[in-house]
């Protein structure tokens, strides 16, 4: 049995819509490729972890990049430029799933030419994510064309008032450091991020086609009608372990993710698009759970990877986030439109902790 070579594993989890088909049905049915796949994720984890640690450090992208290449081997690629890197954003695993559950999970009805608001984030919760649906689930692209615009300008700035200034948020204030992190964060901004999905009938036949099956019939008004995703500014905190440079802590804030419609009623394009070829039917299915409210984020946990529990945070709701390896730790949860994380190399309770305490 031929299987796809590590270039491909990478690429289905950097750039997915390259990935042939036949070669992505191997993959989702083949027990030793999807161990290579979750190998090709660590490695990428570890690796993004590398040149967030040296920015956090005070050092550039570039000069990161150099560093990390050096222990390469020869012919490791340079990092697409910025500009490509947006517009890929949407294309990854799981920022596409995110990104999918966004657009799937929230309600309302919209006006023809007018965005109407039909999605705001007042709590996340968790959506679980193999291997194989990551494989499978196809990018947005694939439906129709999607064009995002700002957030990109990720930099470093000198302070908690810049990193105030620059967002319009409050900066979260650790009341204590937990054991094995000390001395000062280092704060890193990032602008408001837009995104618009427009539905193609015609795009989405031929991804139908590709799968060997056929299209449903789009109701009335769907073809053409976009949503847009709005989400950021945003900032993080990020203490690093003087050994390695690498993120012991991270205390990240952002304005949550907002949609808006405009055309098709909003139901029928969820419906709809949870009906397509291609998505896997537990992510479906879990969509399908959510509240019709519109109100609650869904978080893609690798489950591979991590688990999940829910918790609270001074009395919200709050989603927990555990390496299965017990490395690592995270908490989301959302306040009045701002959605806050804590994150590091803890336990779970230290994440809550830390997240109960903060100014």
């Amino acid at each position: 049995m031929r299987h796809p070579t590590e270039g491909v594993l990478r690429r289905l989890i950097d750039e997915p819509a390259g990935v042939s088909e036949p070669d992505r049905r191997h993959i989702a049915d083949c027990p030793v490729c999807l161990a290579g796949l979750a190998a090709a994720q660590e490695d990428a984890a570890f690796a993004g972890a590398a040149l967030h640690g040296d920015a956090a450090a005070g050092v550039g992208v570039d000069a990161a990049w150099r560093r990390l290449s050096a222990a390469l081997p020869t012919g490791a690629s340079r990092p697409a430029p910025a500009r490509a890197r947006r517009s890929r954003a949407l294309r990854r695993p799981a920022i596409a799933a995110l990104a999918f559950g966004v657009v799937v999970a929230g309600a309302g009805v919209a006006a023809a030419n007018d965005w109407l608001p039909i999605f705001h984030t007042e709590q996340v919760a968790p959506i679980s994510v193999s291997n194989a649906d990551l494989v499978s689930l196809p990018d947005l692209s694939a439906y129709g064309d999607v064009e995002t615009t700002g957030g990109g300008d990720v930099h470093q700035v000198a302070d908690a008032s810049a990193a105030a200034a620059f967002t319009g948020l409050d900066v979260p204030r650790v009341a204590e450091l937990p054991r094995g992190v000390t001395g000062d964060p280092v704060y890193q901004v990032g602008g408001e991020m837009s995104a618009v999905f427009t539905f193609s009938a015609d795009k989405a036949a031929q991804a139908a086609a590709a799968a060997g099956q056929t299209l449903p019939t789009p109701p009335p008004g769907l073809d053409g009608s976009q949503v847009r995703l709005v989400a950021g500014p945003g900032l993080a905190e990020v203490w690093t372990q003087p050994s390695t440079q690498m993120p012991a802590l991270v205390v990240g804030r952002a304005v949550a993710p907002t949609a808006f419609s405009s055309g098709a009623p909003f139901e029928s394009v969820r419906d709809y698009l949870l009906s397509l070829p291609g998505i896997p039917e537990d992510i479906a299915t879990q969509l399908r759970s959510f509240s019709a409210d519109g109100t609650t984020l869904p978080l893609p946990v690798p489950v591979d990877l991590a688990t999940s529990s829910a918790t609270e945070v001074n009395g919200l709701p709050a989603t927990l986030l555990s390496s299965r390896d017990g490395s690592m730790a995270a908490v989301v949860w959302v306040d009045d439109g701002t959605v806050t994380a804590v994150a590091g190399a803890l336990t779970g309770d230290e994440v809550v902790s830390i997240a109960q305490d903060l100014r």
